[in-house]
């Protein structure tokens, strides 16, 4: 394979399985496209803007060596379809799981684990201001995490980190090639300047909260517009 299909290729499969279950009758996600097509219009915006500018900053960057050569801004079109390829699969997963799985086994620790974590974040973000990945990821994942427990309220959370768990084999795994492992360059580099210097591998500690967030947006808008239809669809009234 060409090297400079690498990056296109862990988007399209790691897309490529999710996509052919999708239409499973015991689990059919496709039914769910909707609602994630109205995710995906949100939060691929969101995550593009944060990543062309920290790549304009020189947070991060691209090894050219391992891209097809066609952008759009700053950014190469491997990274934005990365914010497609990645939430479907890993909201399948989500979505999946509930169906295989009917106890949510963490519903009675979801508050105290996202309590703990909005304040964890929002403080060691705050002492780490200095380091642009560390100090802006960890506190837009403890805003985020407080919007939702104190504004939605969502019950979905203990499921949602149940299956973020499951998330983290795959992740290691693509992750882990697009920051370097198995390979003499990364595809996407980091400024070690900006970052804690704690890596698990290859992959830097903050890519992790950075892929929690990038998941659990997608599945936070997409539960909040299912909910909605389904209420005026019940009580032919807004939620």
């Amino acid at each position: 394979m060409n090297s400079k299909y690498l990056y296109l290729s862990i988007d399209i499969v790691s897309l490529l399985l999710p996509f052919l279950v999708s239409f499973q009758s015991k689990a059919p996600f496709y039914k769910k496209w909707k609602y994630l097509g109205i995710a995906l219009l949100i939060s691929v915006p969101f995550f593009c803007a944060w990543d062309s500018l920290f790549t304009h900053l020189g947070v991060w960057g691209f090894n050219a060596q391992y891209l097809c050569g066609v952008f759009i801004g700053n950014l190469p079109l491997e990274e934005i379809l990365f914010f497609i390829c990645i939430p479907y699969a890993c909201v399948f997963t989500y979505f999946a799981l509930n169906h295989l799985i009917e106890k949510d086994y963490l519903f009675p620790h979801q508050e105290l684990i996202s309590s703990a974590l909005i304040i964890l974040l929002l403080i060691f973000g705050i002492f780490h201001m200095d380091k642009l990945y560390t100090g802006v990821t960890f506190i837009v994942v403890s805003l985020f995490l407080a919007y939702l427990m104190l504004k939605i309220r969502p019950r979905y959370m203990g499921r949602f980190y149940f299956a973020f768990i499951v998330i983290l084999l795959p992740f290691f795994l693509f992750n882990g090639v697009l920051t370097g492992w198995l390979l003499h360059t990364p595809v996407v580099w980091y400024n070690d300047k900006q970052l804690l210097g704690i890596r698990l591998g290859t992959i830097p500690f903050e890519d992790f909260l950075y892929g929690m967030l990038l998941v659990l947006m997608n599945i936070a808008i997409m539960e909040w517009f299912e909910d909605r239809d389904y209420y005026r669809a019940k009580f032919g009234a807004k939620k």
